[in-house]
């Protein structure tokens, strides 16, 4: 009992320390953005989006460079992919009233989401099928390798494209009142306190495995997600209680897109090839994509977001939460097959 203590002390830690983080490489991303009058496409879609998915990105990084852990980084982004898409918005809508859900991003905002989740299923399910690993126990495997993670990176170029065709011709002046300088050196410390944040994450989501005997992964679904993706759920409520609301839903499509075609198939070029298990990832990915398609089911109803809606959120989230409870107690096996 002490041991899980401790383990949970390092997880608070940790997220305190990449909420700071946080807070300091978006405020500086921005800032240098505009210093050097990047298009709104590259602030948003790429600087806005990479900044606030940072912390996701190094959980991948760490886990499977670090310790060997491809799949923890594969359920941490699974995990904050799902509590963006639950929390955040249920939150936003909670604290600060109803959402609009214009058209925009309901109708590409979402779907291309939708079709970045399948086509991380489908670069999985290719690993499966083209590059088998034979094992002695039951469970089907398969490696990953650089070719395959190209895929969803394609993927990510065609969205920026999309982005950029939205965006062509707008006038973008640099704002020469940012100091460039005093901006890098905060974007270097947000980043060192991220790294070392998540790093605590990462290795109180491990040892909570060991200490249950359950798979790290499980634990990185909701300790190290929830841990990453907190920070961005205060910067939302705030950005509803200010009357921006539908600025929430923006950023968190683009971070949870981000997240699915980047920063896994980052994890991959960076190791060079990694294994999965299919039977592990399946489950992962079909909660993400039940909860896709509930969110994208009710932001379409009169293009609104109500409380009770945002309410219907966060209790799909409970049972998500409730579910990996039951994994971590083996009350429940779907995920260890």
């Amino acid at each position: 009992m002490i041991e899980v203590l401790g383990l949970l002390a390092l997880a608070a830690a940790g997220t305190a320390v990449v909420w700071k983080g946080s807070v300091w490489l978006e405020d500086s991303a921005n800032a240098l953005a505009a210093s050097y009058g990047l298009p709104m496409v590259v602030q948003g879609a790429v600087v806005a989006a990479a900044g606030s998915s940072m912390p996701e990105l190094a959980s991948v990084l760490l886990a499977t460079l670090l310790h060997g852990e491809f799949e923890l980084g594969v359920g941490s982004i699974v995990g904050s992919a799902v509590f963006n898409l639950l929390v955040i918005p249920g939150m936003a809508v909670v604290y600060g009233g109803g959402i609009d859900t214009t058209r925009e991003l309901v109708y590409k905002e979402a779907l291309f989401y939708m079709l970045a989740v399948a086509t991380l299923l489908l670069t999985f399910s290719l690993a499966v099928i083209y590059n088998p690993v034979d094992r002695a126990d039951t469970l089907v495997r398969g490696t990953v390798s650089r070719q395959l993670a190209l895929v969803p990176i394609v993927l990510y170029g065609l969205y920026l494209f999309t982005q950029y065709l939205d965006a062509r011709g707008a006038d973008v002046t640099a704002d020469t009142s940012v100091d460039r300088a005093r901006s890098w050196l905060w974007f270097g410390l947000g980043l060192v306190f991220i790294i070392g944040g998540v790093e605590g994450l990462v290795r109180a989501a491990i040892g909570l495995g060991d200490a249950f005997g359950t798979p790290s992964f499980l634990w990185g679904m909701t300790v190290v997600a929830a841990g990453s993706s907190l920070p961005d759920t205060f910067v939302s409520m705030a950005a509803a209680q200010a009357d921006r609301p539908t600025v929430t839903l923006a950023n968190v499509l683009g971070s949870n897109t981000f997240d699915l075609l980047v920063a896994i198939p980052v994890g991959v070029l960076a190791a060079g090839s990694l294994t999965v298990t299919f039977s592990h990832v399946v489950p992962m990915i079909a909660f993400l994509i039940a909860a896709t398609i509930f969110f994208f089911a009710i932001s379409r109803t009169g293009m609104y977001l109500s409380r009770r809606e945002g309410w219907a959120l966060l209790a799909l989230y409970t049972a998500f939460v409730c579910w990996l409870l039951l994994e971590s107690l083996r009350i429940t096996s779907v995920l260890e097959l």
